[in-house]
């Protein structure tokens, strides 16, 4: 199952940094999102993206909101009015994010 029948994004940038919040619809979905949406499988998917070198992904889990927000650093390469990358802002890398495919529990 696609992320994006689970949750929404809400994103940012500033800078060469982007922030991308996955919010669940349901609460009870929120522990599926904790449990496969790592900071590794999400900087494992955004990897051709980001500078080399930059700093690890970040999770802040936010469980009120039953949200998960990542920050990336470098991935906006220097930035979105210096980047020669058409569509480099945190809306697109959000729905781009969607795309990716959980295992369903049993």
């Amino acid at each position: 199952m696609k992320l994006h029948t689970l949750a929404h994004s809400r994103t940012g940038d500033k800078g060469d940094t982007s922030n991308i919040s996955i919010i669940a619809y349901r609460a009870e979905d929120y522990p599926l999102l904790c449990e496969q949406l790592t900071a590794e499988r999400v900087a494992e998917f955004f990897a051709g993206l980001r500078e080399p070198g930059a700093a690890p992904v970040r999770r802040y889990e936010l469980p009120n909101v039953q949200a998960l927000n990542f920050v990336l650093p470098g991935i906006l390469r220097g930035g979105v009015t210096r980047s020669l990358a058409l569509d480099a802002h945190g809306k697109c890398l959000g729905s781009a994010l969607l795309d990716l495919d959980l295992a369903r529990l049993n």
